[in-house]
């Protein structure tokens, strides 16, 4: 196996814009990622070729279905679902959420508890404090170690019981990266017969996902975040999801997954779904030898994780050496794979919106603030000063591009 960068590189047009000669350097790919040229064709090619709706008794409406069936199909390569039946699309992952939570509650009865955690994106969060407002619920909250920026899963034995129904939690951080045990979180909450919904937008980009080796019931994520389309996909157990009463409109489908569909989807997004999982499946075949579908999307993800690990390192290592930075997150060299390559940070003297502001000025892209992880930066005690400078490397990025932001850092600092 090899990681052909200038390759990988090629593919996407975006990396090659220059502003006023100054090439671009894309490090906020944890709010959304660009896409390969593939991706691009792939909507292009739909809108003008395919621009239907569905079910209808000519060429354009026919394409139209196979675009949405080969969408379905992809995604359950990519995820290793069952079925692709068990696929539903939607606007976003928390679009999604919010509306999913309607028909997964009517599961519940008051004084039914359910656990969230204060590690995730408020995607995960306040959709079901909405709903344990609306039903009665009672809402038990999982802690993480500021510490450590993890989980112990033995306070998570200590909130679990018979009048638990629901578990919510992400995959990974949006804020320090930590990658949790989900499959160990899964099993806990089966055997007490609790469902889980696992917020997979930040872990997904990452790391090789296997809906069934996890034991979730739903599992959320967001092409876009992973060189695709603004798409959400959630994946849901199939007995599950026949389980639940769909918020729809009298004429809409009956049948999972469509039930869950809600009005008039983007099939264009859907074009844009398949060609991004066919980005992996290329990455998979041509750098990690191995052979069509979800082993090429599986082997293409753990070659990239270990070249993206390494951009980790190096990130944090540079970090770490200038006066007054703050890591929150992970930080330990042999400790890369628990986390993805979202490396957020803080300084003692500058806020982080000023320094976000300053290496926008250097065409360097970065996010600040609390990032939609409430929970997170109220843990770290973070929430009212600002939140943090986010740095989101993904394989598309190279060492050199990280070491034009340290420096343009140290220069911001006055390191």
């Amino acid at each position: 196996m090899y990681f052909d960068i200038d390759a990988v590189r090629a593919q996407f047009p975006a990396l090659a814009i220059a502003d006023a000669g100054r090439r671009r350097i894309y490090l906020d790919n944890p709010a959304g990622t660009q896409v390969p040229a593939s991706v691009a064709k792939a909507m292009s090619d739909c809108l003008l070729k395919s621009n239907a709706n569905l079910g209808g008794n000519f060429p354009s409406s026919d394409a139209a279905d196979a675009v949405v069936a080969a969408a379905r199909e992809a995604m359950a390569r990519f995820l290793n679902a069952p079925s692709s039946s068990e696929i539903v699309f939607g606007q976003n992952m928390t679009t999604i959420t919010l509306h999913m939570s309607r028909s997964i509650g009517r599961l519940f009865s008051p004084g039914d508890e359910i656990i969230l955690s204060r590690m995730d994106h408020d995607a995960n969060v306040w959709p079901w404090v909405l709903l344990a407002r609306d039903l009665d619920l009672s809402v038990k909250w999982l802690p993480f170690s500021p510490e450590t920026f993890e989980f112990d899963l033995g306070e998570l034995d200590d909130l679990l019981n018979d009048r638990t129904r629901l578990v919510c939690v992400g995959g990974a951080s949006n804020l320090t990266g930590t990658l949790n045990d989900v499959t160990s979180i899964c099993a806990k909450a089966r055997a007490v017969g609790a469902l889980t919904f696992i917020d997979g937008v930040q872990s997904v980009p990452h790391v090789a996902t296997d809906v069934q080796a996890l034991g979730c019931d739903f599992l959320v994520c967001s092409p876009y975040k992973f060189f695709g389309p603004h798409q959400g996909v959630l994946w849901g157990r199939q007995e599950v999801l026949e389980r639940l009463e769909p918020y729809k409109v009298r004429p809409a489908p009956v049948d999972v997954p469509g039930c869950f569909e809600t009005g008039t989807q983007s099939h264009e997004g859907f074009a844009g779904i398949t060609a991004a999982v066919d980005y992996f499946e290329w990455i998979g075949t041509s750098m990690a030898e191995a052979s069509a579908g979800r082993q090429a999307c599986h082997a293409a993800m753990d070659l990239l994780f270990d070249y993206e690990k390494s951009l980790a390192a190096h990130l944090i290592n540079g970090l770490t050496g200038i006066n007054g930075v703050t890591v929150q997150g992970i930080t330990a060299a042999d400790a890369m794979d628990r986390r993805v390559p979202t490396v957020s940070f803080t300084h003692a003297a500058m806020a982080p919106a000023e320094i976000a502001r300053s290496l926008a000025q250097e065409n360097i892209f970065v996010w600040s603030g609390h990032n939609y992880a409430v929970e997170v930066a109220k843990t770290l005690g973070l929430y009212e000063s600002g939140g943090v400078v986010r740095i989101g490397p993904v394989h598309y990025n190279s060492a050199s591009e990280l070491d034009e932001f340290l420096t343009a850092l140290e220069e911001i600092l006055g390191s």
